[in-house]
C-alpha cells in the first residue's frame, strides 16, 4: 500500500489504451499530491481552531454572531452608544458601540488596534490580552476581521495622553469583547482610502516619486456601494438631504401644499422629442419631463400656490458634466397678484435663505466635502441681482462675444456672463429674465409691450443654469395656438387645456434640479457626483 505522504506517480489511460507520458504522469502527480497537501493543511487549520475556541475559556466574548442571533431574535434591552457621542466625560463607563472595521493593525500576538466608522465619525479600539479579560486568540480574531465589517465592540473608554490621529473621537475603547455582525468579503473591488483621496494628495506624492491608486469615476459609479461610504460622498448626500428639507420647509411656511402629480401622462409635457416612449395598456404615453402641466392644473383647482419633490425624466443624449436622464425636480406653481416678479422674489428668499442655512449647520459636511474637493464658498447678494437678457447680451456683447438676441445662451456664454456678474457685481447667483419668447416652452407668457420676448427668467450659480420659471399662459384659446406653434399635439393634452376653459388665476412658477444646486453650491465638476445611483445615457445599473 503506497505511502498517503508520498503518492506514485500516477498513470492515467488515455482513450486509446496508450498511458501518459512520463512529463504529463509527473505533472499529475505533482498536482494530486497539491490537492492533498491543501486538504491536509485545511484539516488541520479547522482542527486547530476547534482546538483553540475549546481551549479558550473566554471564546464567548468574541467571534462571528450565528445568523439565528440576528433574526430579530428578542428584544435584549441592550443600548448602543452612537460613535459621535463618545467624548471625555464617559471616561471609565462601560459602552456598547456598532460600527464598520475601517482599520485593523496587530502589534504582536497580544494586541490589535481597530478603528470602527459610523455616520463620518470613527474611534479607536484597543485589544490588549490581559488574564481573565482578554485572551490572545480575541486579539488575533479582531487582527483577522476584513475592513469594512460590521462589529460590535464592548468596552471601557479611556482617555489617552497624547492625541488621536487617525479618529475622529479623542477617546480610546479598550475592548471587553468583540462580536463580527457582517463580515465584509477578504478583498474589496475598491479600498475606501483609495476612493476618498483628492486629486491634490495623488499628485503630490506622483511629484515626491510615489505612486497612489487613483479610483476613476466608472469604477466609482459601478461600485457605487463602497464609494458612498467615503466621508466626501456622505456629506455630499446629507447637504442634499439639507437642501430637500429647507426646500419643502421654506414652502410650508410659506402657505404652499405638497402635491404629487404622475408620472406616466399621455403625451409631452415639454415638448420636443427627449421622451421615453411607453405603452400603457395599449394607449401610447411617456414618462413626464416635468410636473409642468398638472402643476399647473392644481392652481386652476384653487390649491393657490403648489410645490412637489419627485423625478424628472429627460431622453435627451446628453453627455454633459451636467445633464441626467432621470433626476430629482423642485417644482413650485403659484398665483401671481399681477407681476411674474412675484415669482422671482420667492425664489431669491428661497435660495439665499437655504445657503444661510447649508452655511450654518452643514460645517462638518462641508469640511469633509472640501477636504477631497476643494472649493470657495458661494458669492452671493444679500438681495439677489436681476438683470434682464437685454443686459446679459449687452455685457457679453461689450466683453467681446456675439449673441443672438433672439436665442438662447450656449453653456460658454453662460459661463461668461456668470464671470463678468461676479467681476462687476460680486455675485455668483443671478437671475436673468424677460427671455426670448422663441426659446421657452409653449406654455410661457410674452411680455406684454414686446411678444418677441417672454415673462419668463433663468437662475444662475456659479455661471450654470439652475432654474427656469415665468409666467404661464392661462388663456385656453391662446395656449392651444401657443401649443399647435411648438408642434404639440394638442390632443395629448386636450385635459390640461381644458383645465382652463373653467376659470384660470394668473400664475407663474419654476423649476429646479436638485442634484444640480447641489454640484453648483459645491462648485463639483461632474452632476454624476450628486445623484446617488446616477441614470444617464450610458448608465442603468447599479
Amino acid at each position: 500500500m503506497a505511502d498517503s505522504q508520498n503518492p506514485p506517480l500516477l498513470v492515467a489511460e488515455e482513450e486509446g489504451g496508450k498511458g501518459l507520458s512520463k512529463k504529463a504522469a509527473k505533472k499529475e502527480a505533482l498536482k494530486a499530491e497539491k490537492a492533498m497537501r491543501r486538504q491536509q493543511e485545511e484539516e488541520a487549520a479547522a482542527a486547530a481552531a476547534s482546538l483553540s475556541l475549546e481551549a479558550d475559556p473566554l471564546a464567548g466574548n468574541y467571534g462571528d454572531m450565528p445568523l439565528a442571533d440576528l433574526q430579530s431574535k428578542e428584544v435584549s434591552g441592550r443600548r448602543w452608544t452612537e460613535i459621535q457621542s463618545l467624548v471625555e466625560e464617559l471616561k471609565d463607563e462601560e459602552v456598547l458601540i456598532r460600527g464598520r472595521a475601517q482599520t485593523i493593525r496587530a502589534v504582536g500576538k497580544n494586541m490589535a488596534f481597530v478603528v470602527l466608522r459610523r455616520m463620518g465619525f470613527t474611534v479607536q479600539c484597543v485589544v490588549t490580552a490581559a488574564p481573565e479579560l482578554v485572551s490572545r486568540q480575541m486579539v488575533k480574531f479582531a487582527a483577522g476581521l476584513s475592513r469594512e465589517s460590521i462589529v460590535d465592540i464592548q468596552g471601557i473608554v479611556t482617555v489617552p495622553g497624547v492625541p488621536i490621529k487617525g479618529a475622529s473621537q479623542q477617546v480610546e475603547v479598550q475592548v471587553r469583547k468583540i462580536y463580527c455582525i457582517s463580515r465584509a468579503a477578504p478583498h474589496l473591488p475598491i479600498n475606501i482610502e483609495d476612493a476618498a483621496r483628492s486629486e491634490k494628495e495623488i499628485e503630490e506624492a506622483k511629484l515626491a516619486g510615489e505612486t497612489l491608486v487613483s479610483v476613476g469615476q466608472d469604477t466609482r459609479l459601478n461600485y457605487r456601494v463602497l464609494d458612498i461610504r467615503t466621508p466626501a460622498n456622505q456629506g455630499i448626500f446629507r447637504i442634499q438631504s439639507q437642501v430637500g428639507l429647507m426646500f419643502r420647509q421654506f414652502f410650508l411656511a410659506e402657505n404652499f401644499v405638497e402635491i404629487h402629480t404622475p408620472k406616466l401622462i399621455a403625451g409631452s409635457s415639454e415638448g420636443g422629442s427627449a421622451v421615453f416612449k411607453l405603452e400603457y395598456k395599449g394607449q401610447p404615453a411617456c414618462l413626464a419631463q416635468s410636473p409642468q402641466l398638472h402643476k399647473q392644473m392644481s392652481i386652476c383647482g384653487d390649491f393657490g400656490r403648489v410645490f412637489e419633490i419627485g423625478p424628472v425624466f429627460r431622453a435627451e443624449d446628453s453627455y454633459t458634466h451636467r445633464h441626467l436622464c432621470e433626476f430629482t425636480g423642485l417644482d413650485v406653481e403659484m398665483e401671481i397678484k399681477e407681476h411674474y416678479f412675484e415669482v422671482m422674489d420667492i425664489v431669491d428668499r428661497l435660495f439665499v435663505s437655504m445657503f444661510d442655512s447649508l452655511n450654518e449647520q452643514c460645517k462638518k459636511e462641508l469640511d469633509a466635502i472640501a477636504k477631497q474637493y476643494p472649493f470657495k464658498p458661494l458669492k452671493y447678494l444679500r438681495k439677489t441681482l436681476k438683470l434682464t437678457f437685454q443686459e446679459g447680451v449687452q455685457m457679453l456683447k461689450e466683453a467681446g462675444i456675439e449673441v443672438d438676441p433672439l436665442g438662447d445662451l450656449n453653456t460658454e456664454s453662460e459661463r461668461k456672463l456668470g464671470q463678468l456678474v461676479l467681476e462687476k457685481y460680486d455675485t455668483e447667483f443671478y437671475i436673468l429674465h424677460r427671455y426670448p419668447l422663441a426659446v421657452r416652452p409653449f406654455y410661457t407668457m410674452p411680455c406684454y409691450e414686446d411678444p418677441t420676448y417672454s415673462n419668463s427668467f433663468d437662475v444662475f450659480i456659479r455661471g450654470e443654469e439652475i432654474i427656469s420659471g415665468g409666467q404661464r399662459v392661462h388663456v385656453p384659446e391662446f395656449l392651444t395656438a401657443r401649443a399647435e406653434a411648438c408642434g404639440i399635439d394638442v390632443k395629448t393634452i386636450s385635459t390640461y387645456v381644458d383645465s382652463f376653459r373653467y376659470g384660470a388665476p394668473l400664475h407663474g412658477g419654476f423649476g429646479v434640479g436638485l442634484e444640480r444646486v447641489v454640484m453648483l453650491f459645491l462648485a463639483l465638476n461632474n452632476i454624476r457626483k450628486t445623484s446617488l445611483f446616477p441614470r444617464d445615457p450610458m448608465r442603468l445599473a447599479p
